[in-house]
């Protein structure tokens, strides 16, 4: 809505967009409504300018703006000028929109707006046009400001308020989806509320007052006002962008936006709700997909609110605090997490929330409190909460007390109780709402549960057997030295020193897997990147398994999942995972591989079968789908496992059944942590990496009882854990739960048909290879395992050391040889020799392939 429609041919990707700026709130916690409160959160916002920016016309802001009780009093005018009569203030609703100012174009949209109230039977009032002065305004505002008007609609008599607050949400979902069939997308509705009102746009904060008239008038009186100043680090700014949204403002970054709407919009065909019934249908989509990381989360925190929850319930849900590594927790509050987290993962990053629906208003600070959240208590009951101290002028003889918020905690006001509640008194009535402890030690499954030792601790196959499936997964001699003995003999990661000099995968000669297509996406500069191992007190890396239920419910049934406490799996683990036969968790294992014999084309006719056995199966009632590519021989080769995850993930999102079932990995191929890291976030849930744990197993044997097999694939996993911990730190994401499905990634040198059918909304801006290719490059290795009876050994390999007829690097010694020479000679014509060397050179990046 509201303009943001998907760009194409271009590095932009409005998806991408993110917010650091400056929040807070002012309220009278007796729930007396005055301009005082309101002139006070004016004054906080302005004072907060500095947190946001000013265009190149020196007028024009990110946006501001603020969002307040319905001021009854200046409204009650309104609805008289009208010719109409409203007698009491929760019967009335006024909705605040963005229209075209094309003429035509905005007949229409009052059209659709007018068509919309009718349909869902709300009695409507009239229009008003809102007094604005545009000369307070930067001159690109002024060029790109909408027509700015207000609805006032009336409550029937027999209707109850929730029902008012709902019709009111349906009746804005219609708007939206009429708009945008009519291609309207300059139509975006600020609010439509019986409680709140928000008042923002294109400007800095100073110009809030001067530009909006209504925030002049002394009948505008509140108890609530919730003000936002931006900075849009990665956007363009625009009018509907400006916060204060619906329910929330937001300073930070959601830094697994893409996976949080994803699994929003996975849940809409397993939604079930009493509130809603049949109309459950008309709330699709629930959250945008489009613009702001903070416009998405207010969508999700909305439908949490409207679907009968708590406004303070529905953010813990969605921003939970650190629960799974804390000590001295109370088990109420883990039992009220750990339940939680079977229904939503959290959307994570960086965050400070200022959230309120008109009665209650409160902040809560993101797990790892990256973001500044202050607040002042006075003694009459004002509460100035904000991103910095003193944002507006208080006699200290009249302050109460300080704080700030700690990282997850609440501070929360609620103007119908008259409560000030610092963060367990704002927790402590949801946590006993239901007997979530015991939903959870009755229904969920702990896999170590089940877990039997091997009898024997040997490697799963002979090393007879081993080595050609190695040669088929790509495995290298200088793999096993530098990367599995690293990992599992000595303990920890890899390090290697320069970068990466050898060709990017798409323009290597040397066949390469698909994770090598990838490169992980990193936090901005304005997130500082969290350090895993001295605050892993806020990490996790716990999966769920099974089935995920409604959001919109809380049943015991929900609890009903399998409970894993690292996603690496062990061939015992995944033995018992198979053995499971449990009501609501029902196994099937299904095969990755393809015919080898019948050419490239054979692997996208195999990812084809593969899609419809796994929806087949997750039709017929099969919750955990454990795809594996054993079996590889002389005439099956694997399906890369990357894809396999990838089009099973995507297809049954695309045939509504996504939440059904959970995708578990059987594979040979991965053994870096890069590997785990991609499989995961397009959506693999756990990985049983069997060849690398095999390989790893055998070098502890060469070792002469330094490490036993066991020790060493306990400390290969160790390793991958750890790794992926810091792959999570350094986007900025706490949780494996909310990088999951998080696509963090963009591609270098992927086609449009792989990227469509595997990898969507994942950037691929060059283009690249298709699947026939990919399949050639799986042949290859194939070939070199089963056909070529010559090479007993692994390839040496030259990916991570420079070998003759390996992979090429860019540092190789003709190259450096080339340069000391042409230093050393300080000679122009020994200079030019150097620059032919590397001017010439086998493409390794974008540009060697440029004239």
């Amino acid at each position: 809505m509201g303009g943001h429609q998907p760009l194409t041919n271009l590095l932009y990707e409005p998806w991408m967009e993110h917010d650091s700026c400056g929040v807070g709130f002012v309220a009278d916690s007796s729930g007396a409504r005055s301009h005082r409160i309101l002139r006070m959160a004016l004054s906080c916002v302005e004072n907060v300018t500095h947190r946001g920016a000013v265009s190149a016309d020196a007028g024009t802001g990110d946006g501001a703006g603020v969002l307040t009780q319905i001021p009854f009093q200046l409204f009650e005018r309104e609805v008289e000028r009208l010719g109409q009569c409203i007698h009491d203030q929760s019967d009335l609703a006024v909705g605040m929109f963005f229209f075209p100012r094309n003429p035509i174009r905005l007949t229409r949209s009052l059209e659709i707006a007018e068509e919309a109230v009718e349909e869902y039977q709300l009695d409507f009032l009239g229009w008003r046009e809102v007094p604005v002065d545009p000369s307070a305004l930067g001159k690109q505002a002024v060029q790109s400001q909408p027509e700015i008007r207000q609805v006032l609609l009336s409550r029937p008599g027999l209707m109850s308020e929730d029902t008012f607050e709902r019709r009111l949400y349906l009746i804005r979902k219609s708007i939206e989806k009429h708009a945008a069939a009519e291609g309207l997308s300059d139509l975006y509705v600020s609010s439509l509320s019986n409680q709140t009102i928000v008042y923002k746009g294109l400007m800095v904060a100073s110009q809030l007052p001067g530009f909006y008239l209504d925030l002049q008038d002394s009948g505008f009186e509140t108890a609530i006002a919730m003000f936002h100043q931006r900075y849009s680090t990665n956007t363009f700014p625009s009018w509907e962008l400006a916060q204060p949204f619906r329910y929330l403002g937001h300073n930070g970054e959601i830094n697994t936006i893409q996976g949080n709407r994803n699994w929003m919009s996975s849940r809409e065909p397993e939604l079930r709700s009493p509130v809603w019934r049949e109309t459950v249908e008309e709330m699709r989509p629930l959250v945008s997909q489009v613009g702001s990381d903070s416009l998405s989360l207010d969508n999700a925190l909305e439908v949490l609110k409207v679907s009968g929850r708590d406004l303070t319930h529905g953010v813990m849900m969605l921003i939970p605090e650190a629960w799974e590594n804390m000590p001295h927790m109370p088990a109420e509050a883990r039992a009220f997490y750990h339940y939680h987290s079977c229904l939503c993962e959290p959307w994570d990053g960086p965050a400070a929330i200022t959230f309120s629906d008109g009665v209650t208003v409160g902040a809560i600070l993101d797990r790892n409190g990256l973001r500044p959240a202050r607040y002042t208590v006075t003694t009459d009951g004002v509460v100035v909460m904000g991103s910095e101290t003193g944002l507006v002028e208080i006699d200290e003889s009249r302050v109460l007390r300080k704080g700030q918020l700690n990282p997850g905690e609440i501070i929360a006001v609620d103007t119908a109780k008259g409560e000030i509640l610092p963060d367990q008194d704002a927790k402590r009535p949801y946590f006993g709402r239901r007997p979530y402890d015991r939903w959870v030690k009755q229904h969920m499954v702990e896999l170590k549960d089940y877990v039997k030792p091997r009898p024997n601790r040997g490697t799963e196959e002979s090393a007879d057997a081993t080595l050609p499936l190695q040669k088929a997964f790509g495995y290298t001699a200088e793999e096993m030295s530098y990367v599995l003995k690293e990992m599992g003999i000595e303990g920890k990661e890899p390090t290697g020193s320069m970068g990466d000099d050898t060709p990017l995968a798409v323009l290597s000669d040397q066949p390469r897997l698909v994770y090598d297509y990838f490169k992980q996406r990193f936090a901005q500069v304005t997130n500082p990147p969290i350090d895993p191992v001295r605050e892993k007190v806020v990490m996790s890396l716990s999966r769920y398994l099974g089935v995920r239920r409604s959001l919109l419910q809380e049943t015991e049934h929900h609890a009903r999942l399998v409970h894993l406490a690292t996603p690496i799996l062990r061939a015992e683990e995944l033995h018992a995972m198979r053995e499971l036969n449990e009501p609501d968790l029902q196994p099937q294992t299904i095969h990755c591989l393809f015919d080898s014999t019948g050419g490239p084309g054979e692997l996208r006719r195999a990812l084809d079968s593969l899609c419809d056995s796994a929806l087949a199966a997750v039709q017929s009632g099969k919750t955990i789908l454990i795809l594996s590519d054993r079996g590889v021989g002389p005439f099956l080769a694997p399906i890369p496992i990357l894809l396999a995850v990838s089009a099973v993930h995507n297809h049954l999102i695309c045939k509504g059944c996504r939440m059904r079932a959970s995708l578990v990995v059987d594979s040979g191929e991965p053994r870096e942590v890069h590997h785990f890291a991609v499989l995961t976030g397009c959506g693999a849930s756990s990985v049983h990496p069997y060849l690398a744990l095999s390989a790893v197993e055998e070098l502890a044997e060469k070792t002469k009882g330094k490490l036993s097999s066991e020790e060493a694939v306990h400390a290969f996993i160790r390793v991958v854990e750890k790794g992926l911990l810091k792959v999570m730190s350094k986007l900025g994401v706490s949780c494996l739960s909310s990088y999951f499905g998080a696509r963090n990634f963009e591609a270098i040198g992927l086609g449009d048909e792989v990227m469509d059918r595997c990898f969507p909304e994942t950037p691929s801006h060059l283009g690249g290879v298709g699947f026939d290719d990919l399949a050639e490059e799986v042949l290859v290795r194939h070939r070199e395992a089963f056909q070529d009876k010559g090479k007993p050994k692994l390839k040496q390999g030259g990916t991570y050391r420079y070998r003759k007829h390996a992979e090429y690097h860019a540092f190789n010694p003709d190259v450096v040889k080339g340069l000391h020479q042409a230093v050393r000679d300080k000679d122009h014509a020994s200079y030019l020799q150097f620059a032919e060397l590397v001017n010439r050179r086998t493409p390794i990046g974008p540009r060697d392939l440029l004239k």
